[in-house]
C-alpha cells in the first residue's frame, strides 16, 4: 500500500502548479485522498479532500486549490492557482476511508516553492 506524492517545484507568484499522487495497493476509488502541507516551522495543514463518490471537503475555504481524481488511473490531483509565497510547503496526499476520518496512508511530500 503505497501513495506518492510529486509535481512539485518552483513556480512564481501568481502562477498555477499541478500536484499528482499515485496510488499502489488497494482499491483506490473506494478511499478518500486528502491534501496536506507542511510550511518550514509550522504544523500540517489540511487543504482539500475528495472522497471515492468524488464529494470533496475544503479545509482551507478559499478556493484556490481544487482536489480531482481519475480511478482508472488510481490517481488523485491538487490543482493550484493564483499561488502565494506562503503556499511555500512539501505538499503530502494521504488516504483515508472517507474525508475528515483518519488518514492512514501517507505519501512522501512533494515540495513547492512560491518564489519570483
Amino acid at each position: 500500500v503505497q501513495l506518492q506524492a510529486f509535481g512539485g517545484g518552483l513556480v512564481q507568484p501568481g502562477g498555477s502548479l499541478r500536484l499528482s499522487c499515485a496510488a499502489s495497493g488497494f482499491d483506490f476509488a473506494n478511499y478518500a485522498i486528502g491534501w496536506f502541507r507542511q510550511a518550514p516551522g509550522k504544523g500540517r495543514e489540511g487543504l482539500v479532500c475528495m472522497n471515492g463518490n468524488r464529494g470533496t471537503v475544503d479545509y482551507l475555504h478559499h478556493g484556490r486549490f481544487t482536489v480531482s481524481r481519475d480511478n482508472a488511473k488510481n490517481t488523485a490531483y491538487l490543482q493550484m492557482v493564483r499561488l502565494e509565497a506562503e503556499d511555500t510547503a512539501v505538499y503530502y496526499c494521504a488516504r483515508a476511508e472517507i474525508c475528515a476520518h483518519d488518514y492512514d496512508i501517507w505519501g512522501s511530500g512533494t515540495l513547492v516553492t512560491v518564489s519570483s
